[in-house]
């Protein structure tokens, strides 16, 4: 499904992405974990296309259900099916849930109105309500719900439960296996791992522009020295 070799990014002279691998199957949810600054957010961005790779050997290789993508422009790898959901959501504040959702449909996605409503109820109960009126959890639900109307392929969460009150975290994470379980393949940076082991097939984690592990969710919740090296905390069992 995402293919994604040797990728190296910049911002300016910075070296963001020094070689950066990974891969997310059919219907598989995929973690990118790592510390603040480690180059998470940046390797969505380069997939998606806001940043482009290059670097060594061209830059490196994205291949998107067998299409080479890197260095299109977003607009032409999201019409591919590659949608990304930024942690600043990036809805119309000044235009109403439905309207949102309504910019973003396309005739041909099997989600349409009444299936995002279905997935989110509390959009169906704010549908009037202008995007600057929802809460946070609202919003990233909105944005979610915009992503899924753009019929997404492989759908990339950028910290979607970031600040999120505890039972609006339980809700999303609720939504977002509603979403899985339908087939969509997500790749998903987050840094709750509660979260994240709920949902996740594998994990991968990027220290320094680099990944430096690799693993299936059992493996990675079983393995306390991995999580205390590269991400600085423990996780209950």
């Amino acid at each position: 499904m995402l293919d994604v070799q040797e990728i190296h990014g910049y911002y300016g002279k910075s070296h963001v992405l020094q070689g950066v691998s990974l891969a997310v199957g059919e219907g598989e949810l995929v973690t990118l974990l790592g510390r603040n600054g480690a180059g998470k957010s940046t390797t969505l961005k380069a997939i998606a296309g806001i940043v482009q790779p290059k670097g060594p050997k061209g830059g490196g290789r994205v291949v998107f259900r067998g299409k080479h993508v890197a260095g299109m422009p977003p607009h032409r790898i999201a019409a591919e099916g590659l949608c990304f959901v930024p942690e600043h959501r990036g809805i119309f504040k000044l235009l109403t849930v439905e309207e949102n959702l309504k910019l973003a449909a396309r005739r041909d996605s099997p989600w349409q109105l009444d299936d995002v409503y279905r997935i989110f109820p509390r959009l169906r109960e704010r549908r009037s309500n202008g995007g600057a009126q929802l809460s946070g959890g609202e919003q990233q639900m909105l944005a979610i719900g915009r992503a899924l109307m753009n019929h997404p392929r492989l759908l990339m969460l950028d910290e979607p439960v970031e600040g999120l009150a505890p039972v609006i975290v339980e809700e999303i994470v609720a939504q977002l296996k509603v979403i899985k379980a339908a087939g969509v393949p997500i790749l998903l940076v987050e840094q709750n791992l509660q979260v994240c082991t709920q949902l996740a097939d594998r994990h991968v984690i990027i220290e320094q522009g680099r990944v430096v592990y690799t693993g299936s969710n059992d493996a990675f919740r079983a393995d306390e020295a991995v999580k205390d090296r590269y991400l600085g905390v423990g996780l209950a069992a």
